[in-house]
């Protein structure tokens, strides 16, 4: 097998986020784009001898070219075998599973997440370590360092893999295994929940509609949920892979998830209703006329956690990234187990689940999980639900007043303005700073400024900092509004603002969140000036 080493020069914008490198798809279709990256980030791992490499992705367009060059990199790079998903479909929290169970030396995962996909939309790619985790900053870092120096990277003529088959390919020595990750995960969830309980639950005539949204989870919910729990096919929609998504937005919520939402109101709504997104790691949880906010569903599976058999024996602790509302705070404390308040981002999950200090963590971006693999995990998610409402043959809202009622509500609400220029965006955040000290004393109506800050976090295993995190107005009354900017799109910023307060009151726990928020939500955007400097008088998505 011969290697030829490719002349290249840097590219200046190939810093990896939260989440991985994320661009248009024509940026990575730029000559030397993609592989200049898959060479900086073998050049920052010391790749052992026999190291086997997970890749896959969510289908996405130009998914399976990105695939092809990955495996002719690897084989240049000294890895001496490849692991890939058949149809090169890897779901992220199926990818976090096989690197686990397969030891592998960590993967490559080709997803932009819940982004749109096409020719002219997104693209991404993410180095997990072998803990199946997503790369910490360190390796980030250095990563981008590499990226801005390279000048060479490696590869081998090889013919193109097929994909389709199930089955190994040696070439030269040179394994290429195409494996059923599908088959994998849906054994490992099998093992972890009561899969004979939800059976009879369905039995009994219970009905569920899952949304895959045209993205990686459809095969593995037609599996689960169709072959294995014995739900009828019109139960599930949108389970066909699309290498564009059926042209959708795969954001699991309430506003991109419109046709979800349409039936768990309608007239005929079923029992339970859910949704993933397009790499499978984050769930929507609907009941009958009724939705569950993300922080509220992590709350409540650790509260009922006892109910499912893999955490029978009890909960080492809980995490939660710091925008997520308070809500699981108030049930670790009556279990009397650890709480942990993150950045953003499940890789600070990670280095507290590898030392054994929480079992469950979650954030309010819909995403939810466990300490099974190194990512949220969407469709195991749908699973905790469906197991506990076998195990209590509740409905899902009544499962959640009930939780208000002995913990009280955390009054949640994220609003998102997508899109918004950066420098505007920018100018929303250095406004806020601006008032620092100013602000703390102040009174907006019935809120009075306690304390505002940019969180930062310094990790209780490692002992890293991670500072400028997002920005914190903490009221007397426990209130709050937390404004950052995600790193997750492509384009332009996304400004969050997440806003919460808390109550015991039985008759507030009833209102509608919007509603309940709208003095507080009137603050923020005194405040912030949002409104003004960005000129979006509305969000584009609430949840």
């Amino acid at each position: 097998m011969s290697i030829q080493t490719v002349v290249t020069t840097p590219f200046a914008d190939q810093k990896p986020g939260t989440s991985g490198l994320r661009k248009k798809v024509r940026v990575f279709q730029q000559d030397h784009y993609l592989q200049n990256f898959v060479q900086s980030i073998f050049d920052t791992l010391e790749i052992p001898a026999n190291a086997v490499l997970t890749v896959g992705g969510d289908g996405r367009f130009y998914n399976k070219e990105a695939i092809q060059v990955i495996i002719k990199m690897a084989a240049a790079n000294g890895f001496v075998k490849v692991l890939v998903g058949q149809h090169g479909i890897l779901s992220t929290p199926a990818a976090s599973n096989i690197i686990r169970k397969y030891q592998t030396f960590g993967g490559i995962i080709l997803s932009a997440s819940h982004n749109p996909a096409g020719p002219d939309d997104d693209f991404g790619i993410k180095y997990n370590t072998s803990n199946g985790g997503p790369a910490p900053e360190k390796i980030t870092d250095a990563i981008f360092a590499k990226s801005k120096t390279i000048s060479q990277y490696k590869i081998v003529d090889l013919p193109a893999v097929d994909l389709s088959s199930v089955g190994v390919t040696t070439l030269d020595g040179f394994e290429i295994e195409v494996i059923d990750a599908v088959r994998d995960y849906a054994d490992l969830m099998e093992q972890m929940f009561d899969f004979a309980a939800i059976k009879r639950w369905l039995a009994a005539g219970h009905r569920l509609q899952f949304d895959a949204m045209h993205a990686v989870t459809g095969p593995y919910a037609k599996e689960i949920f169709g072959h294995r729990l014995g739900a009828s096919a019109d139960c599930l929609m949108n389970c066909e892979v699309s290498e564009n998504f059926g042209g959708g937005h795969p954001d699991p919520n309430l506003t991109y998830a419109a046709d979800l939402v349409e039936i768990a109101y309608g007239a005929h709504a079923p029992d339970f209703a859910a949704a993933s997104d397009g790499d499978g790691d984050r769930n929507m949880i609907l009941g009958h006329h009724f939705f569950v906010t993300p922080s509220d569903s992590l709350a409540l599976i650790a509260a009922n956690a006892k109910l499912i058999p893999a955490y029978a024996k009890g909960l080492s602790g809980v995490a939660r990234s710091m925008p997520t509302s308070g809500a699981v705070d108030r049930v670790a404390a009556k279990l009397g187990i650890d709480c942990y308040e993150t950045p953003t981002g499940w890789k600070f999950f990670g280095n507290l689940m590898d030392a054994g200090r929480v079992t469950l963590c979650g954030e309010e971006s819909f995403g939810t999980g466990s300490d099974h693999v190194r990512e949220k995990d969407g469709l195991w998610a749908v699973l905790c639900w469906l197991n506990l409402l076998a195990a209590t043959g509740e409905s899902v809202e009544s499962l959640v007043r009930k939780h208000w009622q002995i913990y009280g509500r955390n009054v949640y609400s994220r609003h998102d303005y997508e899109g918004v220029p950066t420098e505007q965006a920018n100018a929303v955040i250095a406004h806020i700073k601006a008032q620092f000290n100013s602000l703390p004393g102040q009174v907006f109506g019935h809120y009075t400024v306690k304390t505002v800050d940019d969180f930062s976090y310094t990790d209780p295993v490692d002992g890293a900092v991670s500072t400028g995190q997002g920005l914190r107005i903490l009221f007397a009354c426990g209130s709050r509004v937390v404004i950052r900017l995600s790193g997750t799109g492509t384009e332009g910023a996304t400004i969050r603002v997440y806003l919460e307060a808390f109550t015991e009151d039985a008759a507030q726990q009833q209102m509608d969140a919007q509603e309940a928020l709208a003095a507080l939500i009137t603050v923020s955007n005194q405040i912030s000036q949002l409104p003004q400097l960005t000129g979006r008088q509305q969000p584009t998505v609430i949840t």
